[in-house]
């Protein structure tokens, strides 16, 4: 289970789904892009530190993985990483899913939050989909 997880992790980098390294991957929370900041279990205070800053009063989960930033590095093909953030919800969701096979008492609470975020999503993107709003946003068109 850990393999895929990790395969997970590399497939998220072809996709673009996954911003790496702590500058990047920091703007990105701070941005409020990220769905999950992803720190590995080797991960300095340094780490710990920039990624509590940086998700002060953010929508973001953090995460610290069962895995070194070796692993995580050769996961994601770059030499070290120390920390990630996660963009896209379908991935985040399903890396929860996994880590939850893999330790379910330390990852099923994150689980369960980022899957709330989710259903809010989807319940306020249909309900603007049901205000009828077209693209022109019930503006007329003038004639030229």
């Amino acid at each position: 289970m850990r393999d895929n997880t990790l395969k997970l992790l590399g497939l998220m980098r072809v996709a673009g789904a996954i911003e790496i390294g702590a500058d990047r991957a920091g703007d990105c929370a701070a941005a409020g892009k990220a769905r999950l900041l992803l720190l590995p279990s080797d991960a300095g205070q340094g780490a710990k530190n920039k990624a509590g800053r940086v998700l002060e009063g953010r929508n973001a989960i953090e995460l610290e993985l069962p895995f070194s930033r070796a692993e995580l590095a050769g996961a994601l093909g770059v030499g070290d990483c120390t920390m990630a953030a996660v963009t896209d919800m379908g991935f985040s969701l399903k890396l929860l899913e996994q880590l939850c096979a893999i330790e379910p008492e330390r990852y099923a609470a994150p689980a369960a939050a980022l899957k709330a975020k989710q259903e809010k999503m989807l319940r306020r993107k249909s309900e603007k989909g049901a205000k009828g709003h077209d693209k022109t946003n019930g503006k007329r068109r003038t004639k030229l």
